[in-house]
């Protein structure tokens, strides 16, 4: 029999899982436990009976919050002599071009657990001054009387000669410090403030992240996988040691699933509308997920090779308010898992989109969701009343209100879109957008209009895909080296030299895992410039690589300048042993599925729509706007104007009827 896998992703309301046989999938949620995601991971697992033979692969939120809500651990940092304020001075980028008094999150670590070492290393990786032993007693001495949880080391061109920051990992474990970060491991990469607060982000969630996993380990017979920030995943002690990889951990997968149903729908170019309770994850993927070195993670540069997953915070439980002048605002504020959305009866009366969706009739009156909860029409009513003043109130100012929140939050979700689509240089009207999360396929087909796509998928399990996309990420690890060459036929030995160290490292770390596909990439630019772009390299084809260059130049920024010269800055290898693949999803055959109908709002009108279960749909059902799909971790809306087919993999395939095809 096939080992049993379970794919878990924990979100603001609620925490999804999908479990395999290797021949059948089954897809549940539990309520979120936010003082303590463990313990809805943890009742999930029961719930799946994840035995001793069991695989759990995780899309874990720890790095994450820890860094948001600043809640990690006591951590001190090691820098080379004269460099301690590098975290507060870090660059001239003002986010708030106009604020009278701008304001930049305060760093992690406060100046009195910044910490000095006499030591030098020139560009060249040179040592201009030796590590100073009498600089390392004092440190030793002066971390005792500090006693942090964590420490980060990061020493001036540590990238090019590791060994001082080796000798001072030693010295404070010798101080008693368990967690140390290096950043000659964490980000072996030149720019000395991004490097510096990506190994701080490291060493500032490691304590958390490993007892989180440690606790997990305990309950589990099995083994335990923890999705990256770059959809693929590693072993649970991996994520362990190298934390940091983990700070997009849930978004990530969500894009991995959506590549995977559309590529069964036969569909390679795809934007991915994932929203949740909480916030809503957009990604493109022009073949293959764009990848970014230079997020920012709550206001904190961290500079490892991630998906491009832009995030706005608009969700099903975005909370609605008037501001001081009567505006309407939607979001970023959530009512979450506890008490959540009023409409679920958990004592919640604020105002949120899930409302504002029962409200215009979109998720139905007592349609059981996830986790056994009914949905409270009557409740969602009085919640969104609260928008309007008393004298106000009417069935038909209480449309209006509803209509309003989900515009609004339309709006936020569509400039996420225009983000990663247009200011990528791609045009949306060339692809397929994916909707799902719980809340995803309900606002699909509206935010396809705003930008003109045709066509929606919704998968056949919408509400827990970053869960399925756990389990259908690949084993994978990057390695990294600073090259700073021209890019040109005369740096091909240091290119070649590079790969073979990172090659070397990779089959090292895989031993026992699988034979990995080995990926070269490198990170160019213009001489001159401050940014690169990443690029394949196959082979040594150095000129080739170029050539990719310019064009993705010119894609990315409109404009490229062949004649200039190039720069190779960082050659990166990616290796990856694909994980076993998932079975099919099929409809069920053929037949007449039972519909019924139930008033929904069109503009600000009311209009009946056919409403159907989705595991009744058969494949090659075909059906026109107004409709409703249910099921319990998504519900999906279909508009006048769209029609929705069942193709073979049982996704729904939702088109617009001017498209070929359609409806006239």
């Amino acid at each position: 029999m096939s080992e049993t896998r379970v794919g878990v992703d924990v979100g603001g309301t609620f925490t999804d899982f999908v479990v395999t046989d290797g021949e059948s999938l089954h897809a549940f949620k539990v309520s979120s436990t936010p003082g303590d995601p463990g313990e809805a991971v943890l009742e999930g697992l029961r719930r799946a009976g994840a035995g001793a033979g069991a695989t759990v692969v995780h899309g874990s939120t720890v790095a994450t919050n820890a860094v948001l809500e600043r809640r990690g651990a006591r951590t001190a940092l090691v820098t080379t002599e004269g460099f301690r304020d590098v975290l507060e001075i870090g660059r001239q980028h003002r986010p708030e071009l106009y604020a009278i008094e701008p304001r930049k999150p305060p760093p992690l670590i406060d100046r009195g657990l910044r910490l000095e070492v006499a030591e030098r290393v020139g560009a060249d990786g040179a040592v201009r001054r030796p590590l100073d032993p009498a600089s390392l007693d004092r440190l030793v001495e002066r971390v005792r009387a500090l006693q942090p949880e964590a420490a980060a080391v990061c020493l001036l061109f540590s990238f090019l000669r590791p060994s001082h920051e080796r000798s001072v990992r030693a010295a404070l474990r010798r101080a008693g410090v368990r967690w140390v970060s290096i950043s000659s491991q964490v980000l072996p990469e030149h720019r000395e403030y991004e490097r510096t607060s990506t190994t701080v982000v490291d060493a500032y969630v490691a304590p958390l992240m490993g007892r989180y996993v440690r606790r997990l380990e305990r309950a589990l017979a099995g083994r335990l996988w923890i999705v990256q920030s770059s959809g693929g995943v590693l072993r649970s002690a991996e994520a362990a040691a190298a934390p940091v990889q983990t700070v997009l951990s849930g978004p990530a997968a969500g894009v991995a699933g959506a590549r995977a149903v559309a590529a069964a729908s036969g569909f390679d170019h795809i934007v991915t509308l994932d929203m949740g309770g909480t916030s809503t994850d957009v990604a493109i993927c022009p073949g293959e997920p764009l990848r970014r070195t230079d997020a920012t993670i709550g206001g904190l540069p961290v500079a490892i090779p991630m998906t491009d997953i832009h995030t706005v915070g608009a969700g099903g439980g975005s909370v609605a308010a008037r501001d001081d002048v009567g505006g309407l605002r939607v979001g970023p504020r959530s009512a979450g898992a506890v008490p959540g959305p009023a409409a679920y009866g958990r004592g919640g009366r604020q105002p949120t989109v899930t409302d504002a969706n029962v409200v215009l009739g979109r998720l139905p009156a007592g349609a059981a969701l996830a986790d056994d909860v009914a949905l409270d029409a009557a409740a969602a009513a009085a919640a969104v009343d609260r928008l309007l003043p008393a004298a106000a109130r009417s069935p038909q100012a209480r449309i209006h209100a509803a209509a309003s929140v989900v515009a609004v939050a339309d709006a936020h979700m569509e400039r996420a879109l225009r983000v990663i689509t247009l200011e990528r240089g791609y045009d949306p009207r060339d692809f397929v957008l994916v909707a799902f999360g719980g809340a995803g396929p309900l606002h699909g087909c509206a935010l396809a209009e705003r930008l003109e796509i045709d066509r929606v998928l919704v998968p056949r399990y919408p509400g827990v895909l970053s869960a399925l996309g756990a389990l259908s990420g690949e084993h994978v690890r990057e390695y990294a080296a600073t090259l700073l060459r021209p890019a040109a036929a005369a740096s091909a030995p240091a290119v070649r030299a590079a790969f073979a160290r990172l090659e070397r490292t990779a089959r090292r770390d895989f031993q026992g895992a699988g034979r990995p596909q080995l990926r070269r990439r490198l990170d160019l630019r213009y001489a001159g410039q401050s940014f690169e772009l990443t690029v394949p390299l196959r082979g040594l084809g150095i000129a080739r690589a170029v050539r990719a260059f310019h064009a993705r130049h010119q894609e990315r920024y409109a404009h490229s300048r062949p004649e200039a010269p190039v720069e190779i800055v960082v050659a990166r290898l990616v290796a990856a042993v694909a994980r076993p693949p998932l079975p099919p999803t099929r409809p069920p055959a053929a037949g007449a599925p039972r519909a019924q109908r139930a008033p929904v709002v069109v503009g600000e009108t009311a209009r009946g729509a056919r409403v159907f279960q989705r595991a009744e749909l058969p494949g090659g059902f075909r059906a026109h706007g107004p409709l409703l799909v249910l099921q319990d971790d998504a519900t999906t809306w279909v508009p006048p104007g769209w029609f929705a087919t069942v193709d073979p993999q049982a996704a729904l395939i939702l088109s617009r009827s001017r498209t070929r095809g359609g409806p006239e």
